[in-house]
């Protein structure tokens, strides 16, 4: 089998990652990694055996496909380059900071048949992935992503930043049109906005209540979802889901009698399954479950979300602690 020739672009922190899995793939050629810093384009080149580029546009000239791990800010401009080049794309999340480039680029996509993947991860955490089989109408949502200042990531709202897996994950469950948003939020460290919530209603009546901190002292990633006879609760750090479901009579008190059971993946790689996902949509020429459609729907509510978060602040910035 001929292998893809792949390229990584942005070797911080995820970057890198993404090229230590890549040059452990047999049907995969890691061409190279570029990055504005030469030290670091060297470092994470000499780590994997392959050749560093400060000018990305270089490597584009030998590669089949790119990961795109840049500041968010640069995805748009990055994108267009390769999509120029005829390579394809797998882009991390968000995929673009306003809508109008998410359409550009979904437009340069199709019209030049290039591969449009959006980096959200949680897609392919094991245990969102078990979670499918025991899905049957929710009706009441809980997501919590918390954890302690990091400077990273926070060149952009934590909406962008956090809420956007969430939101991604919920849109894939709920079946129905998102009605209504109600939000909160406030910057904390930096000057966007560092904890946030927002109400989700659905068309359906399914309500989903999303709660992200980036200035938080305990580091929480969880997800519950409430059904008719069942509930489901996802820890995406550990890879783990726990069931209830619902029996016929009742326990000592009064409960319903119920069956738990419990599953854990610790061992499965959600990095390495989605860029092996991406890999087969580049030699296949398939669609992605997570496309450039799928992340312009996250990144239109986030984007809704922010500016909510916004018009109640500057509403109340007369009365807010002026450090608003």
């Amino acid at each position: 089998m001929q292998k893809i020739k792949i390229g990584v672009i942005g070797v911080g922190y995820l970057g890198k990652f993404h090229a230590q899995k890549y040059a452990a793939m047999e049907n995969v050629e890691l061409v190279g990694v570029a990055d504005v810093s030469e030290n670091l384009a060297r470092q994470v080149a000499e780590a994997n055996r392959t050749t560093p580029f400060t000018d990305y546009r270089e490597l584009l000239e030998r590669v089949d496909a790119v990961s795109v791990v840049v500041p968010t800010p640069l995805h748009y401009k990055v994108a267009c380059d390769c999509f120029a080049s005829n390579v394809d794309v797998m882009l991390e999340k968000p995929m673009t900071i306003t809508l109008d480039e998410a359409d550009e680029l979904i437009d340069k996509a199709e019209k030049g048949g290039r591969i449009l993947q959006i980096g959200h991860l949680e897609r392919f955490n094991p245990a969102i992935v078990a979670m499918q089989n025991y899905l049957t109408c929710p009706v009441f949502i809980e997501s919590q992503r918390v954890h302690s200042f990091k400077p990273r990531g926070c060149e952009v709202d934590v909406v962008l930043d956090l809420m956007i897996h969430d939101i991604d994950i919920i849109l894939t469950v709920v079946p129905a049109p998102l009605e209504s948003i109600s939000t909160i939020g406030v910057p904390v460290v930096t000057k966007e906005t560092d904890v946030a919530a927002a109400q989700l209603i659905f068309k359906n009546g399914c309500t989903a209540n999303v709660t992200v901190s980036r200035v938080h002292h305990d580091n929480v990633r969880s997800l519950r979802i409430y059904q008719p006879g069942s509930s489901l609760t996802v820890n995406y750090a550990t890879k783990e889901i726990k069931i209830i479901e619902l029996l016929s009579g009742t326990g000592p008190e009064g409960y319903p009698n119920e069956k738990i059971t419990h599953f854990c993946f610790t061992e499965q790689d959600a990095l390495a399954a989605e860029l092996t996902d991406f890999v087969t949509n580049v030699r296949l020429r398939k669609k992605p479950q997570v496309g450039g459609p799928e992340g312009r729907k996250a990144l239109d509510v986030a984007l809704r979300i922010i500016s909510q978060i916004h018009h109640h602040i500057n509403k109340h910035k007369d009365t807010l602690c002026s450090g608003l």
